[in-house]
């Protein structure tokens, strides 16, 4: 079964991140290789990928703001693509990401033309 992990960082956490000293950034992210090597080793990773912030992004589409974002606090900061035998593991894998001790990420099943690929 295909899930997705949806990583959402906000202003707060992006000031967080760049408040952190060098040793701090640098824990966080090999605390993001493990759970990659991990999740390589398992075949559960598809693929993961950070993303760049907001006001890099193009929005398209008849809907008009004032800016290149969708008009939200929280932006979309990054996924995982996962193969898992069951939700509660794909779960087991998110409450892994450390954004999940303070911040929010969201798990969904992955939908195929004909409804969730469960």
């Amino acid at each position: 079964m295909k899930y997705v992990v949806l990583i959402y960082g906000n202003p707060e956490s992006r000031q967080a991140w760049e408040g952190m000293s060098d040793e701090q950034r640098a824990a966080g992210l090999a605390s993001y290789r493990q759970l990659n090597d991990d999740l390589d080793a398992s075949g559960e990773r598809i693929v993961s990928e950070r993303l760049a912030y907001p006001e890099l992004a193009k929005r398209v589409g008849p809907l008009a703001t004032d800016g290149p974002f969708a008009e939200a606090k929280e932006f979309l900061a990054g996924f995982y693509l996962l193969d898992c035998e069951t939700e509660e593991r794909a779960l087991e894998i998110a409450h892994r990401i450390p954004e999940a001790s303070f911040g929010v990420v969201e798990v969904r099943p992955v939908m195929g033309l004909r409804g969730p690929e469960l």
